[in-house]
């Protein structure tokens, strides 16, 4: 199961779905999907590739939330 953990308003609140994390949140503390053992066929590399992204994308969602703070 995945296991996203952020900061939103000051609270830190668990998700299990990424696309149910909120778009303004305060601070990633845990970003840990799920990872199916080797070996992995073509469609579970996609699907880990894209985890990176999906990261990437929360990183630049906290950024821009504290730089509306400051």
């Amino acid at each position: 199961m995945h296991r996203f953990v952020v900061m939103v308003q000051g609270q830190i609140r668990v998700y299990h779905e990424f696309d149910h994390i909120p778009h303004d949140i305060d601070h990633v503390i845990g970003f840990l999907p799920e990872i199916p053992p080797p070996p992995h066929t073509d469609q579970q590399h996609q699907e880990i590739d894209a985890w990176t992204d999906r990261f990437d994308e929360l990183m630049r969602r906290e950024r821009a939330s504290s730089s509306e703070i400051g």
